[in-house]
């Protein structure tokens, strides 16, 4: 892999761990893929890391619809998913596919470069 296509991948993992919005499935696996660098685990650890963000980037209209059900309200208060089903409706319609929360942004920023990691 190229060294500024790795060090915005590792950027990226950096920011997804970060997040507050990050599960810990997901903080488990992108740690473990930056402990792995640069050894002999790397291309099995950024193959787990893929498989998780896979698993854990939400698309919008999902987003959305949590957003919009008495669960997200349930989660978020009525004011504050109300609030962020607006901003899921506004990122649709500018042509997002996937939610705007930080670690799915760049966890899909990671999966459209995932075959550096496979």
């Amino acid at each position: 892999m190229a060294k500024a296509e790795r060090d915005f991948i590792v950027e990226k993992v950096k920011e997804v761990l970060a997040a507050p919005s990050c599960c810990a499935e997901l903080k488990e696996a992108a740690r473990n893929y930056l402990d792995a660098l640069d050894t002999d685990k790397e291309k099995e650890a950024g193959k787990f890391l893929v498989a998780e963000l896979e698993e854990d980037v939400q698309d919008i209209d999902s987003v959305l619809g949590f957003f919009s059900s008495d669960a997200g309200k349930g989660y978020f208060g009525a004011e504050k998913a109300a609030e962020m089903a607006e901003l899921a409706k506004k990122v649709k319609a500018e042509g997002g596919k996937t939610c705007f929360c930080p670690a799915c942004a760049a966890g899909q920023a990671i999966l459209d470069k995932k075959e550096a990691l496979l």
